[in-house]
């Protein structure tokens, strides 16, 4: 029987989020910024995949610690999208951006809720 994560909110903005970057990714690859598309993909996708890795947790402390490699990597991807940002005649990223704040404010909510518990 196949997932439905669909009622979960933090899977579904990953997982969009992940669809975005690919998209991105590919305008990179074709201005030839292979370093910064690979970089960005790798960072941007494990996101989601950290987090629906969580939802398989063996225990408490293995759920945090996934959700914790999670914000490291939601970090790099933010780096690397400032980067871009501030990156003459590269494309805007300030959507990208405001989505991965708002993943970024969730993450940091889940880790003290379930610290918490």
């Amino acid at each position: 029987m196949p997932r439905n994560d669909s009622d979960n909110t933090i899977l579904k903005l990953t997982f969009d989020f992940s669809i975005a970057v690919i998209a991105f990714c590919s305008i990179l690859d074709k201005k030839k910024k292979w370093a910064l598309s690979n970089q960005l993909f790798k960072s941007g996708t494990s996101i989601g995949a950290n987090i629906r890795e969580a939802q398989n947790a063996e225990s408490k402390a293995d759920f945090i610690h996934k959700f914790k490699i999670a914000a490291k990597e939601c970090d790099e991807t933010i780096y690397w999208l400032e980067l871009i940002k501030h990156s003459k005649s590269l494309p805007e990223v300030d959507d990208l951006l405001e989505q991965i704040s708002h993943i970024d404010n969730i993450i940091a909510k889940i880790i003290i809720t379930a610290k918490s518990k």
